[in-house]
């Protein structure tokens, strides 16, 4: 297949032909180890499929499990094809490995789980037979095609647990958000809870269950790849920095286009990921080795989330 001729501004990721085979030989493959130690497939990106490989993973090394599976949904992934399954089977299919994964969650750990309207009573029902639910998170996905027979589906959820309810790693502040100030409130002239800037008035808040604030990785953008369903950074980033405390493992056992471990690598943390198939895993590493000169996050600027279409006071304060 020829290369795909891309705009002047495309910044999406490509790999050369001699990138393909030096990050290949980077890629770990477990069919020749009896037994695996931590220090093996740490800051590792594993080639392979999960069933296969999940019995080999060490116990309870994880602090954070971000799981992005496929959805149940008929979808492509560069040749491997998941068919859309009943709601019975789909669920089936959770259980055979969820449990597997969910044993290498430390016993103070969380677990985020990624799905859509269509699966999402599935994803609730395999969490809660394996571990406590705190919350569901809804984001809003803006992109895609408006449906002439329905409404457009522009949300998805990600289910949180964690394995022990009274002991799990939460860290609120590096998740709050800076918005617009709307009615600016003054007590005695000053301003209250808010801040004047030359860029206009904003607040730090704390983050609710509903994200409206998340930029779909598109063309002109770095992180972006060919990946159908490539989570953006910026949330993933929100999942790290609240429930992984910093040097902490991080583990993706659908790695895909490599987001996880990117970010993970970015926020000071470390990351383990599984991924079957072997030109994701490429893109996963080489997105990982341009993190080691670039570590910024669209939309995360000097340790605050920022609204959606705040780029250009972005821009300004990474200055200061």
């Amino acid at each position: 297949m020829p290369d795909k001729i891309r705009a002047g501004r495309n910044r999406t990721l490509t790999v050369t032909d001699s990138e393909k085979d030096n990050i290949s030989n980077k890629l770990l493959r477990l069919s020749n180890y009896s037994s695996i130690d931590k220090n093996d497939i740490l800051d590792k990106t594993i080639l392979g499929d999960l069933l296969e490989i999940i019995d080999k993973i060490p116990k309870q090394i994880a602090d954070l499990i971000i799981i992005d599976p496929p959805y149940n949904l008929s979808k492509d992934f560069n040749g491997y094809k998941f068919k859309s399954l009943s709601n019975n089977d789909y669920l089936e299919y959770l259980r055979s490995w969820f449990p597997k994964v969910v044993s290498i969650l430390k016993p103070n750990g969380s677990l985020y789980l990624c799905g859509d309207w269509k699966c999402t009573s599935s994803l609730q029902q395999v969490m809660e037979e394996n571990l406590t639910v705190i919350n569901r998170i809804t984001w809003q996905r803006e992109k895609g095609r408006g449906a002439q027979s329905n409404w457009k589906n522009g949300m998805e959820d990600v289910w949180f647990g964690v394995n022990n309810a009274k002991d799990y790693f939460f860290d609120v502040d590096s998740v709050k958000i800076k918005r617009k100030v709307i009615a600016p409130y003054k007590v005695d002239g000053q301003p209250k809870d808010w801040e004047e800037t030359e860029d206009g008035n904003f607040r730090i808040t704390y983050p609710s269950n509903f994200w409206d604030d998340i930029s779909i990785p598109y063309w002109s953008m770095p992180e972006n790849t060919d990946h159908p369903t490539q989570k953006p950074e910026k949330l993933i980033a929100k999942f790290i920095l609240a429930s992984c405390p910093k040097e902490g493992i991080v583990f993706d056992p659908f790695l895909g286009s490599g987001t996880t471990s990117v970010v993970a690598k970015k926020l000071g943390r470390h990351f383990i990921g599984i991924e079957m198939n072997e030109e994701y895993a490429i893109w996963a590493e080489k997105r990982i080795i341009n993190a080691e000169k670039d570590n910024s996050i669209q939309g995360y600027v000097n340790g605050v989330f920022w609204e959606r279409n705040t780029l250009n006071i972005q821009k300004k304060r990474s200055k200061v």
